[in-house]
């Protein structure tokens, strides 16, 4: 819970806030623009009319808006041939555009997590071939390496399961 400070800090940047949108000096060229992620709990003074001039609820992605912010997201990626974006729109599918780009950030960095470890289990096994030996195959596995970096299925599958999906908080459906 929070305390009295906090409700009375909540409430003065309000009143300042409030004052100065309604104040006595006509304000050319001032755009005043709020965002909430929490709609539910907007103090009412905030929304009575003249203040806000429009209020715009932003809804969660639809699947076709779900699978280009996939393609967006995993453009440069390199992902594994196997990988199904229709199957990643099901599984992310009430998931926020800035949810589905953690899912996918998630995903690239447990893959490549899994990648250093396989390159470290691989020279482990070589330094006891010699040193040129371990220096001729290093340099002609960089190229290959870069190659074997995939983003497969089961690291957005994992990465689906730590990114937890918002649940929207509306009540109201004027909001």
């Amino acid at each position: 819970g929070r305390s009295k400070g906090d409700a009375h800090v909540t409430e003065r940047v309000i009143s300042q806030m409030l004052t100065e949108m309604d104040g006595l000096e006509d304000l050319k060229g001032v755009v005043v623009i709020g965002a909430t992620n929490r709609p539910d709990i907007i103090d009412e003074a905030l929304l009575r009319p003249g203040r806000f001039d429009r209020i715009l609820e932003v809804p969660f992605p639809d699947k076709d808006a779900i699978k280009e912010i996939l393609k967006i997201h995993t453009k440069k990626k390199p992902l594994d041939s196997a990988v199904n974006l229709d199957r990643l729109v099901e599984l992310t599918d009430g998931y926020t555009g800035a949810d589905i780009a953690a899912i996918v950030n998630a995903a690239a960095m447990s893959a490549i997590k899994e990648h250093v470890a396989s390159i470290n289990e691989r020279d482990k096994k070589h330094r006891g071939e010699g040193e040129n030996k371990i220096a001729a195959t290093m340099a002609g596995e960089e190229d290959k390496e870069k190659k074997d970096l995939k983003i497969s299925m089961k690291h957005f599958e994992a990465a689906v399961g730590k990114v937890k999906k918002k649940i929207s908080a509306i009540s109201d459906p004027n909001l």
